[in-house]
């Protein structure tokens, strides 16, 4: 794309952002809440299902003019103790807030955030509900792992949804809960598509910094997905395809107490090889064993590819007081081809299989109406493995990696006032990670285990001021690890004051600790499509990880303005240089060190009547500190993204929606082969270690929904593509020597231009 035609498009794209600027008149009048319903019901079309005696007596705001169907919630959920949860696109269920749960005294401050579905709470924590996910440029199903990235200080450098790098860590370094349950796997087609069914989802809660005392572990940020916990009053569903996958999903309630939910996917690229499918292969196999042995002898052939997952939610209300809930969920891809030498008549198969597999029992009794305990045991399954032969030579290389995690945890939760909740609870974890690694030639085998078992305690207050202007969350977690016999205190803090009116003001920090993670070993481990292997912390070359963040913002909200700016610094040490992914002089090296972040995040969005566009903005600095490498001198960490834009708008009329957009960075660090003399007794010799950048990224999206009835039921049509301009962006750049001796440059592109449709009918 030429300078002028990315100057056109970004002076369009502005215009509507600017157009419009008309102001909005605060409506401060109490009506009752049965007549806003009304009126939400008649404007919307949208239909409440209640109890008589939970709004009857209830007072609130009257509507704002010009208020979407998000606002008009959002302004209910922050003067009232009511919930909504979403049955469909029409019918919307209102339930009482559980009066011990945290979430009363953090509910949503800012909705709308970016999109309908996406919001802010008091304290800081973005939240996601799928049910009222409107649209975002490139994506036209709510894919959780793709949507965080729009938030700023949140990107990936590899363009993935497994490697989300939170204010500049790494991927392991992020907390991914489904439902209470640690996950160690959160993509398909490795790592393009997010693992996780949307349509199971009630909430996703995102947390850069301040997270809760109740949370261990994720030393860069925290992705919580959470499932229904309410026994569902009608039965609902969908099934839907787009051009890479099928999938499914029902609640069913099969008694007054009892609901059942169900979801399932599986692709079709196993028997069908749309588009889609074809820009995606061409972007996850380069730099694989797949695409070097295009260049060999070997020719590579009957290549098969699928994924699927299964997920379930059981809801059982036993009595007013107790309830009890299983959910589960089962995440699997596998690869298989093979590779033929004609020459000599030989002909082998290759592949790797990649699933994680999860389950939790949760029991909740509510003693009355100022104390309920928690109680919860979990069991999560990792499980990669790869074999891999070289035939040229005559080898087979087998590699395994599994991780078993096991945990239990207890809560108390007081309500100690309407201002005042006080959460205690003890959780145990034990976590063991495998890794094996056999070859024939030469003959080899190892085979290592390591566990480490952590006991925790933790404890938590949070005030919310009788006039809600003022927040203060603090929290205190203390870990034992019996492995290292060692005790790690980590204080958490978020506080907020509201500020004439429009403004308000917060400061968060947090300590945190982890001691399992993933670190490479070689570059072509597990074909090179999954190079990175989970291990535990052991004491010594692989030391436990410790963090700490603080952070000031300043947000303003006011006629369906807002401007948020937020400040931070953030360090974490006791990172291993075999956990970054160097490719350079310290590829094979075996440091201890660590990083450094100081950074600032910016969005300003406008809501007009049908026209919703935001900016957003993130400027950091990011360096290693390895006190044996680099001469002992700091240098650019291989996530050091200096700046970047990204910019969205969305329209909606009726029931159409449409949302185009573009994101813009500075490029990624690389090291440069210095050029005078770069090969000496065949190594190639480099210049200072990420001393330079490659070309900046820039791609565009767009995205439509349509919805429309069919035999009295909702279905939604979507077409979207990705990277509309099919800008040439490099990933990753690196070097090697080739067969003749020669140093030879490998790049990593994104993916081109990508489209995609779907289709989803709801019953």
């Amino acid at each position: 794309m030429t300078k002028k035609g990315v100057l056109i498009c970004c002076t369009l794209l502005c215009c509507l952002f600017f157009s419009d600027l008309k102001s909005q008149e605060q409506n401060t009048a109490t009506v009752p809440l049965a007549t806003v319903l009304s009126k939400i019901e008649t404007l919307f079309n949208v239909s409440f299902s209640y109890a008589d005696h939970i709004v009857a007596p209830v007072y609130t705001k009257d509507l704002l003019d010009n208020s979407t169907l998000a606002q008009a919630l959002s302004l209910i959920e922050n003067t009232t103790d009511l919930s909504f949860d979403f049955l469909n696109e029409r019918f919307i269920v209102i339930t009482e807030n559980i009066i011990n749960e945290v979430q009363e005294l953090d509910q949503i401050y800012i909705s709308n955030l970016l999109t309908t579905g996406i919001s802010k709470s008091r304290s800081g924590v973005t939240r996601i509900k799928p049910a009222q996910f409107g649209i975002l440029p490139g994506i036209i199903e709510p894919d959780v792992l793709q949507t965080v990235q729009a938030l700023p200080g949140i990107i990936s450098t590899e363009e993935t949804v497994s490697n989300v790098n939170i204010r500049g860590g790494t991927n392991d370094q992020n907390l991914i809960l489904w439902d209470g349950i640690k996950m160690y796997q959160s993509g398909h087609f490795f790592g393009l598509i997010s693992a996780f069914n949307p349509y199971l989802t009630k909430r996703v809660e995102v947390i850069k910094n301040g997270t809760s005392a109740r949370y261990g572990d994720g030393v860069s940020g925290t992705i919580n997905i959470e499932l229904d916990d309410k026994v569902a009053t009608d039965y609902e569903g969908s099934i839907s395809a787009n051009l890479l996958h099928f999938k499914g999903y029902t609640t069913l309630p099969l008694s007054k107490k009892i609901t059942l939910s169900l979801s399932a996917r599986r692709s079709n690229t196993d028997f069908i090889q749309s588009p889609t499918y074809t820009s995606y292969t061409d972007r996850i196999f380069q730099d694989t064993d797949l695409s070097v042995n295009s260049d060999k002898d070997s020719q590579v052939s009957d290549l098969n590819f699928y994924f699927y997952d299964v997920s379930t939610n059981l809801i059982y209300d036993i009595t007013e007081k107790d309830n009890l809930k299983i959910s589960a969920t089962s995440i699997y891809n596998k690869l298989g081809y093979d590779e033929t030498i004609k020459a000599l008549d030989i002909n082998e198969r290759s592949g790797i299989n990649q699933s994680n597999n999860g389950v939790r029992l949760a029991y909740t009794r509510k003693w009355n109406d100022k104390h309920t305990t928690d109680f919860t045991l979990y069991l999560s399954n990792y499980n990669l493995n790869a074999r891999n032969f070289n035939l040229e030579n005559g080898q087979q290389l087998d590699q395994e990696n599994e991780v078993l995690d096991i945990g239990s945890k207890l809560q108390l939760s007081s309500k100690l006032s309407d201002s005042f909740i006080w959460n205690n609870g003890y959780q145990f974890t034990e976590v063991g990670a495998r890794n094996l690694a056999q070859t024939n030639r030469p003959v080899f085998f190892n085979n290592t285990r390591d566990v480490i078992r952590t006991h925790s305690l933790y404890s938590e207050l949070s005030y919310l001021s009788p006039s809600k202007e003022t927040q203060f969350i603090t929290g205190v977690r203390g870990n034992y690890l019996d492995a290292f016999n060692t005790v790690i205190i980590e204080p958490r803090v978020r506080f907020s004051q509201r500020v004439l009116s429009y403004f308000k003001l917060s400061a968060l920090g947090e300590f945190k600790s982890q001691s399992i993670f993933q670190i490479i070993d070689q570059p072509n481990d597990f074909l090179g499509l999954q190079r990175s292997r989970w291990v535990a912390a052991n004491d010594d070359t692989l030391p436990v990880l410790k963090s700490k963040q603080a952070s000031v913002s300043l947000d303003y909200t006011q006629n369906k303005w807002l401007l948020s700016l937020e400040g931070y610094i953030k360090n974490v040490d006791g990172i291993s240089s075999r956990s970054q992914g160097f490719q350079n002089q310290f590829q094979f090296t075996n440091a201890v060190g660590s990083y450094d972040v100081m950074g600032i995040d910016f969005l300003v969005n406008k809501q007009f009547n049908k026209f919703g566009s935001w900016l957003s903005y993130s400027f950091s600095k990011n360096n290693f500190d390895f006190e044996s490498l680099n001469n002992g001198s700091r240098f650019p960490n291989n996530t050091d993204i200096r700046h970047s834009l990204t910019y969205g708008s969305t329209y909606t009329i009726n029931d159409f929606k449409f949302s185009l957009g573009f994101n813009w960075r500075t490029g990624t660090p690389l090291t440069q082969p210095r050029e005078e003399q770069p090969i000496v007794n065949g190594e190639i010799i480099y210049d200072l270690p990420n001393s330079s950048l490659s070309d900046s990224f820039l791609r565009f999206d767009i995205s439509a929904i349509y919805k429309f009835q069919l035999f009295d039921k909702d279905v939604q049509v979507g077409a979207s593509v990705w990277n509309l301009l099919d800008n040439n962006n490099i990933l990753n750049t690196y070097y090697l020597i080739n067969s003749e001796d020669e140093i030879q440059k490998i790049t990593v592109k994104s993916l081109g231009i990508t489209p995609n449709f779907s289709l989803q009918y709801s019953f």
